[in-house]
């Protein structure tokens, strides 16, 4: 990518919509109920943390290709189907994948009195530095989905030019916290609110109970929207103010242009979870930012091909050349300065 003053917003590379999932719903839900999947041996791996808590890791096999670390969304897990998709094509392709599991999100409560959140950078920090001491180099890309998207944008504008990573994608990202929250609860996108709190709630009520738990909250029903959950429990389990702080802070928006390494945004227009003003500017993007913008695709869904038995997934075969084409680049410029060729 050029290093011009700012990024670009260019169309979808090679991205035709399929036409039998109009809307942004259909393709949505298709990629995330209908998709048929068939995930590499995946192994498990426990990662002890400084404070006392923990963080779950699936590993797909060791072929001796570079390490990729996956980021998941909001409530998702190795089980998810995008997650399925990507580590599968990983494990094609030669690269090894590893997804980090954000707190409690294994299918096992972590211990210690809180949860994750979209603006939380540190556990995935201490997940680089695991794999770095274990390998002697950390991961060459990471890839994070919608609020592990987020998560990874905003570090990496965190970091700037000290990003561990060579390169880095992500997917559908809700790029302001207080815009997504509130587009969530218009139309159709109410049903995704309605799952995910569901998951949210109960995943809360199992872990401390309803009545016995730090925020003292014995009535989960009325936190229905991402406002009222958020307000009540993200933000003071985690050490803000109250909602407004926490989408003010935990958002990737504001940091995109601190991003120094080549990174590829790949959004909808018609995303779900995204109101179209909530969509970065070239301007705002740092100078080897691409996002990769499709008119249709919804959330994490981008899928092609002519009829549904002959469905192709188009968002692993983007990601995959990606990083394929950073790798050449690499290779190229190391040869070169060995080589004392410009």
């Amino acid at each position: 990518m050029p290093d011009t003053a700012h990024g670009r917003v260019v169309p979808a590379r090679g991205y035709v919509p399929a036409r039998w999932l109009p809307g942004p719903h259909l393709p949505t839900l298709w990629a995330s109920l209908c998709r048929p999947l068939k995930a590499p041996p995946l192994s498990h791996e426990r990662l002890e943390l400084a404070d006392g808590d923990f963080l779950d890791l699936t590993w797909t096999p060791d072929h001796g290709g570079p390490l990729v670390l996956l980021l998941h969304g909001l409530e998702g897990s190795h089980r998810s189907s995008y997650a399925r998709a990507m580590l599968a094509a990983l494990s094609a392709a030669g690269y090894r994948g590893v997804l980090m599991h954000f707190r409690g999100c294994s299918g096992q409560p972590n211990r210690l009195p809180r949860s994750y959140h979209s603006g939380d950078t540190g556990d995935a920090a201490s997940v680089v530095a695991h794999l770095t001491a274990r390998h002697g180099q950390p991961p060459y890309a990471a890839i994070g989905y919608s609020l592990g998207g987020n998560v990874l944008l905003k570090w990496l504008g965190e970091c700037g030019a000290h990003a561990p990573f060579k390169t880095a994608v992500a997917v559908s990202v809700p790029f302001d916290l207080a815009a997504c929250a509130e587009r969530l609860t218009q139309g159709g996108s109410r049903l995704y609110q309605w799952h995910l709190l569901r998951s949210l709630k109960a995943r809360f009520a199992a872990k401390f109970g309803t009545g016995d738990n730090p925020l003292g909250i014995s009535e989960l029903g009325a936190l229905d929207t991402f406002w009222r959950f958020d307000d009540a429990i993200t933000a003071p389990l985690h050490g803000f103010r109250d909602v407004h702080d926490y989408y003010a802070r935990a958002s990737c928006r504001p940091l995109l242009a601190g991003i120094r390494i080549p990174t590829l945004i790949v959004h909808a227009e018609d995303d779900p979870f995204v109101p179209a003003h909530a969509i970065p500017t070239a301007a705002e993007l740092g100078p080897q930012v691409s996002l990769e913008l499709a008119a249709h695709g919804g959330h994490v869904g981008f899928i092609t091909g002519p009829l549904p038995g002959v469905a192709r997934y188009w968002l692993e075969q983007r990601i995959v050349a990606h990083l394929d084409e950073m790798r050449t680049a690499l290779a190229h410029s190391v040869a070169g300065y060995n080589t004392g060729e410009p």
